[in-house]
This record gives structure tokens, sequence and C-alpha cells, in this order.
């Protein structure tokens, strides 16, 4: 009973986008919008220059989730609420941390519900992305 996760622990990550993946996943995301494919377009906008997709940033920020929490048994997403803040510019290292805050014993599941913050930063420190989640953490599906 809840051995599986503990409130308090911490997952961080980091990750950097070049302007031919950001290109790539908005292709494969179905999302034209210039900003992740048209440098001259992108260079007069506020922006001024490409900028990754939210789900590119959000993708590698709930994947992490699944592969911290697999390593220790089945892992399963059960809940996000994201909140973009700011642009994700090509090249830029981003600094990715989860924060479990709640944790609850679900014997039914085989498991632990577990409740998690997390941010995203850039080099500046500015928080680029926001999120709550929540997983099932069980010991077998």
């Amino acid at each position: 009973m809840g051995d599986l996760v503990k409130v308090g622990e911490r997952i961080t990550d980091e990750a950097r986008f070049s302007k031919e993946e950001i290109a790539e996943f908005a292709r494969l995301a179905g999302d034209f919008n210039p900003l992740h494919h048209d440098e001259e377009f992108a260079k007069a906008t506020r922006f001024q220059g490409i900028i990754a997709c939210g789900p590119q940033t959000a993708s590698r920020f709930l994947g992490m989730t699944a592969t911290h929490f697999s390593k220790r048994g089945a892992s399963l997403g059960l809940e996000f609420t994201l909140r973009f803040l700011g642009p994700v510019r090509p090249g830029e290292r981003l600094e990715m941390v989860w924060d479990v805050v709640d944790v609850t014993d679900k014997p039914k599941l085989n498991g632990e519900i577990v409740k998690m913050e997390g941010r995203v930063t850039n080099p500046a420190g500015e928080a680029v992305l926001t999120g709550t989640g929540t997983v099932l953490v069980a010991r077998s599906l």
C-alpha cells in the first residue's frame, strides 16, 4: 500500500528542438501555421522567428511522466491540464520539472493515483508551459 510513488518526488528532464524538428513535428501533427514553417513570415511577427507548436513541447512534457513511472510499474495517464505561456524557440534548452503533490492508494486498481504539478522553463527562467497531471501507477494493468 502506498509504496510505488511518494509525495515530493521530482521528475526532471530537458529538451531542445531544432528548426527542422519543429517543422517536422508540426507537419506530422497537421499544423501548417507558418509560425512553425516559414522563417520570413515568422520574423515579421511578435515572435521574430520560428517557434515550436504547443503540442510539441507538451508531448515531451507529458511523455517524460510515462517514461519515469513505467520504470516501476504500469503507467497510465488519466488527465492533464496545460497552460501555454510563452514561445519555444529553436535550439533553446528547456528545463522540464514535475513534482508529485498527492498520492492516493487505489487497491481496486492495483496501484496509486498520482497528482503532479509541473513547469517548463526557457533559458531565461521564464515558464513557457505549466501543467497539472493525474496518472495511475499500478503494479500491473
